[in-house]
């Protein structure tokens, strides 16, 4: 069986540009990208803040872009999705469903899933006011009136950060308190922009090709209303994609991979390197995925070299 030397697992910015630099390696990287290739930004309609494209792009046509430059330069590719590893012995093995490849080096960068409200008509507007990220779209809604549904750290950052476009932002928690840190609560309660609904869910999203409101019903009492809005950030968290590295590699509390040695992305095992979302509690940017993922390439050359 031929050892590859690196395995990529992911194919979102982080995959793909850790695929670039390790194609102009000339190391010929096994990119497996998934059933659902592209990560995040596939669900992203216009990405303004990535550096190169004053324009903007269409999330898919960025990731399309960054799968042909690392294919030019002979990166391959599988459209399956790892289900297991085996990081025990040398070499490490990656399992795409029923069958086994072997690496020297392996990078990570599968990603973290938005938590969503699970409602239909948030699906279908999503990218027509349904949002997830403040910092990509919050500039299309100058003027707006606006929801954040969730209560945690990540709710008062977006909410605030909201405030620098928005008219208004009404911050909808299920509880009749915050789960957000100390600083971040204040920062929020104490901007005028940003107001508050407690003990409600927001159960519908209404609008046919944009936001025009969402439907809240009252926790206590159970009864319904319409607000009237023209957007909806969701900030109820992130999960990373990392289901099938339990128990092969050190995850925290929350399933994202561990770094114990940064600044590099060499994660508990010598070998595994990771890159983008899946290690990143904090930016969780396109721009700061395909960095990492040049760092974790870098750091995969490296450490190959050192093998001789």
């Amino acid at each position: 069986m031929k050892i590859e030397d690196i395995v990529i697992i992911g194919s979102g910015p982080a995959g793909y540009t850790a695929a670039v630099y390790a194609a102009r390696a000339n190391l010929a990287p096994l990119v497996i990208e998934g059933y659902q290739s592209g990560g995040l930004l596939m669900l992203t309609s216009d990405v303004e803040n990535f550096p190169g494209f004053p324009e903007g792009i269409q999330g898919p046509d960025l990731m399309t872009r960054m799968r042909g430059q690392a294919e030019r330069f002979g990166a391959r590719f599988v459209q399956k999705n790892a289900t297991s590893v085996d990081f025990t012995k040398v070499p490490l093995a990656v399992f795409i469903e029923q069958e086994k490849v072997e690496a020297r080096t392996v990078i990570i960068s599968t990603g973290a899933s938005t938590k969503w409200l699970d409602l239909e008509s948030e699906r279908r507007l999503l990218g027509k006011g349904v949002s997830s990220c403040a910092t990509c779209d919050g500039a299309f809604f100058k003027n707006s009136r606006l929801v954040v549904a969730g209560g945690g750290d990540s709710a008062m950052e977006e909410a605030t950060f909201l405030t620098r476009f928005a008219s208004k932002v009404t911050v909808v928690h299920r509880r009749d308190s915050l789960r957000a840190s100390k600083i971040m609560q204040d920062r929020a309660r104490n901007n005028p922009k940003i107001d508050f609904i407690w003990n409600a869910a927001v159960v519908d999203v209404l609008g046919t090709n944009g936001v025009s409101g969402v439907r809240l019903r009252d926790l206590v009492s159970l009864e319904e209303r319409e607000f009237p809005c023209e957007g909806l950030f969701v900030a109820i968290g992130h999960e990373p994609n990392t289901t099938f590295l339990r128990g092969r590699l050190a995850l925290d509390e929350k399933g994202y991979i561990v770094m114990p040695h940064r600044p590099t992305t060499r994660t508990s095992v010598a070998g595994v390197f990771a890159a983008g979302d899946v290690q990143d509690t904090i930016y969780r940017q396109a721009v700061t995925a395909a960095a990492s993922g040049c760092s974790a390439a870098i750091d995969a050359e490296r450490y190959l070299e050192s093998l001789h």
